[in-house]
């Protein structure tokens, strides 16, 4: 329950100049605690961002959580750490999207009042168009969080422009400055115009604002302020400069001209000049005929007339600069903080009548709260390593969130088919975890948009869409779904949060896919919250094949199974033999694996027997399928017999066969690795992998002290064989011990596993 404490603010901004303002009126109104970013976009966007560490000493908040919101990047994703410490302390935020995610993120995880502050946007922008087509699911968002979201616009004409959905959210919080008066210490000494324009040379709309100014006032005397990220040829241009010195030009230079005629937005440094009683001459149209700019006789309205004033300045017509000075001071009148109060005094009741409901509803919520439910779902029928895989995670999970001292309950879902799964697969599922069956079913954009209003949810349908269907409430009691691979040929119906795990990206290499079904697999992971991976190499595909920003992929360890350390050996075998683990995919390299074969029976008098096991394997010999038609013809018949298919086997025999072989063979061209030779390792028999980035990293994670070959050569493939028949007794003595496996465990991985999800819900 919360009890009361103390009204604190995140103001999640570094814009330098609003900071001094608005910290202090925050303060003035009742706000007496504040929390300031520590870190900030190093972008053109934020040119004019500072950190400021002078709250931080007022914060009566324990020194770890101000440390764990310090670290934290408020502009990007903060982590679920960090929001439960804001949350934990703080009933208010404000906040500036720099980031198309950031409002999904906050409506997800904060809980108190969240405030978009709005300072005006250029040309024909609105914050409603931001809210429809730039921040995917935006209103759906703010729907989402109800009377927690406020649109706090810094000028009080910026909500004639935006839709009723916004204006109805308006909270007026006036923007002004935190000295707006006069300081009178102009000298005009220096007979140049001061004009400011950053980014000139990396930013097409400040070159334009630079070429129109340096021909309309050619042959005028001029500098330039502003930072600039790239060089400007033109020893006019200043580019970045101390506070100090810009603030000693505003003095010294003979007068400030000012461009902008946008109608709802404003940079500071035309306001600054004025209250250092610098001469103002700007273009009428803009938004300081709002603040009193109508009339001044230093308003033009066209560059004819502005060029005349500016001259006539510059030539020391002390009567007009005096003039012009003496009538610019009401431009800071609205800027003035004793104004402004009142407005920021009614605006911060709005916020506090909305901390009171918010409080309520979180107490009324904390009482009456389950455990969240997270559902494991294998969206294909998937068996041997995958579904294996998807045990496991759904396995971390649980461990993870009983290790952290919390309570969730894990669901594992997987395709309804009698053929592909019996009961018994499932038998290794802890009984805490609930298998719930489910198949795959198709909405049509109408039933689509008509679940998601009756479910409540902030999702827009995209068209004809998939949902799981378990024949309880398509799994709308769980509060986030993991899809287990992103093979779903549809969009998903995402009627609550969801992460898809991808294992890999094999169609990046591999031409099994079509490209319709490739860009439905690839936008079902870029609709997802985040997409896990296991491996640096899937992390590398997922960003720059799939196209997923970095910031959404996150990287986890790899699971290993509780491979059993002893079982019996088998005692069917009379011949010595290595294990051949494969299935029919395209990518496990059959042809060359088979060539391999012929190789080393015919041309190196191989010794050992192959054994060939996994899920599928029993037809691949027979199969009509190209790739393996073309590979086991190869295969000469008098060579059959000593190459045995076995199929898939039972976990126990499996182990066993596997317990008593020379040497564990792995010819896959390239996929996300496999465990079946941290499997042999944990049995005490060494392995002989194709040589790609995932199985070099398992090696490495798991000090499997792996043989390589190449899967591209044959001949090495069979070179590689003929070696292990010497070295795989030898190799036994490089295997990691059973400690080293065991500290590699699932309990060891599993709490971040549960952190990943946990940013989620």
């Amino acid at each position: 329950m919360i009890v009361d404490r103390p009204l604190r603010a995140m103001w999640l901004l570094n814009h330098t100049t609003a900071r001094a303002f608005e910290v202090a009126m925050l303060k003035r109104v009742g706000i007496q605690e504040l929390f300031l970013p520590k870190r900030f976009p190093h972008d053109a966007s934020c040119r004019s961002a500072s950190v400021d560490w002078s709250q931080d000493a007022g914060l009566t908040i324990p020194p770890t959580d101000l440390a764990v919101l310090n670290a934290a990047d408020w502009y990007g994703a903060p982590g679920a750490q960090a929001w439960a410490v804001a949350n934990k302390h703080f009933d208010v935020l404000f906040f500036v999207l720099h980031n198309v995610e950031l409002l999904a993120d906050i409506a997800r995880n904060f809980k108190g009042i969240a405030l978009w502050r709005a300072y005006g946007l250029a040309g024909r922008d609105t914050y409603s168009g931001m809210l429809d087509s730039i921040i995917a699911g935006g209103k759906a968002h703010v729907r989402k969080m109800g009377p927690r979201f406020l649109w706090a616009p810094a000028y009080p004409h910026l909500g004639e422009v935006e839709d009723e959905f916004l204006r109805d959210r308006e909270v007026s919080l006036p923007l002004g400055m935190a000295n707006a008066d006069i300081e009178d210490r102009w000298t005009g000494t220096d007979r140049r115009i001061l004009f400011v324009c950053p980014d000139i040379a990396a930013n097409d709309y400040y070159r334009g604002i630079y070429d129109r100014f340096s021909q309309d006032f050619c042959g005028l005397p001029y500098a330039i302020a502003g930072a600039q990220a790239l060089s400007v040829r033109d020893p006019n241009v200043l580019g970045f400069l101390p506070h100090a010195e810009h603030d000693r030009n505003m003095r010294a230079m003979r007068v400030m001209f000012y461009q902008s005629t946008e109608p709802r937005h404003l940079h500071y440094h035309p306001l600054e000049a004025v209250r250092t009683g610098m001469p103002l001459v700007f273009m009428g149209g803009g938004l300081l005929d709002r603040l009193g700019g109508k009339g001044l006789p230093g308003r033009a309205s066209s560059i004819r007339e502005a060029r005349k004033k500016v001259e006539r300045i510059l030539d020391g017509d002390q009567s007009f600069t005096s003039r012009v000075r003496a009538s610019q001071a009401r431009l800071l009148d609205a800027m003035q903080p004793d104004a402004l109060e009142p407005s920021w005094r009614s605006g911060l009741d709005r916020v506090r009548e909305g901390i009171s409901q918010s409080r309520k509803r979180r107490n009324y919520l904390s009482a009456a709260a389950r455990p969240p439910r997270i559902a494991v779902l294998l969206a294909h029928e998937y068996r041997g390593g995958t579904l294996r895989a998807a045990k496991l995670v759904a396995e971390a999970l649980a461990h993870g969130a009983r290790a952290a001292g919390q309570a969730a309950e894990i669901i594992f879902g997987h395709i309804d088919d009698t053929s592909a799964y019996a009961d018994e697969d499932f038998a290794d599922l802890p009984p805490h975890i609930v298998r719930r069956p489910f198949r795959w079913r198709e909405a049509d954009k109408g039933e689509a948009a008509r679940a998601a209003i009756f479910a409540g949810s902030p999702v827009q349908v995209p068209g004809q869409c998939m949902f799981a269907d378990d024949g309880i409430n398509q799994f709308l009691d769980c509060d986030l779904w993991l899809l287990i691979s992103d093979r779903v040929l549809r969009p998903l119906l995402a009627l609550r949060p969801y992460i898809v795990l991808a294992y890999d990206y094999l169609q990046r290499r591999e031409r099994f896919l079509t490209p319709d079904v490739n860009a439905a697999y690839i936008d079902v992971a870029r609709r997802a919250q985040r997409v896990w991976v296991t491996t640096q190499a899937s992390r590398q595909d997922a960003i720059q094949f799939a196209g997923i920003p970095s910031q959404s992929v996150v990287l986890l360890p790899m699971l290993a199974p509780r491979f059993p350390t002893h079982v019996p050996g088998s005692s069917s075998q009379t011949h010595r033999y290595f294990v051949w683990p494969t299935n029919k995919a395209i990518h496990k390299n059959h042809e060359n694996a088979v060539k391999a074969l012929q190789i080393y029976y015919r041309e190196f008098g191989g010794q050992l027997d192959c054994r060939i096991v996994g899920p599928g394997s029993a037809e691949i010999a027979t199969s009509t399928l190209d790739h393996l038609q073309r590979s086991w013809s190869l295969l000469s018949p008098q060579l059959q017999d000593r190459v045995a298919i076995l199929g898939e086997l039972p976990d126990r025999q499996y182990q066993a066969l596997l317990s008593t072989a020379e040497f564990l063979w792995h010819p896959t061209r390239r996929d996300n690795g496999t465990f079946c030779v941290v499997e042999a390792a944990s049995l005490g028999v060494p392995s002989l992998s194709s040589s790609y980035p995932a199985m070099r990293e398992m090696d490495a994670a798991f000090e499997l002290a792996l043989a390589w070959m190449d899967s591209a050569s044959p001949l090495d493939m069979a070179t590689q064989l003929k070696r292990m028949e010497t070295e795989a007794c030898d190799r036994r003595m490089l295997l990691p011990k059973r400690e080293r496996l065991a500290g590699v465990s699932l309990e060891n991985a599993a709490p971040r596993y549960w952190e990943a999800a946990r940013e989620c819900l």
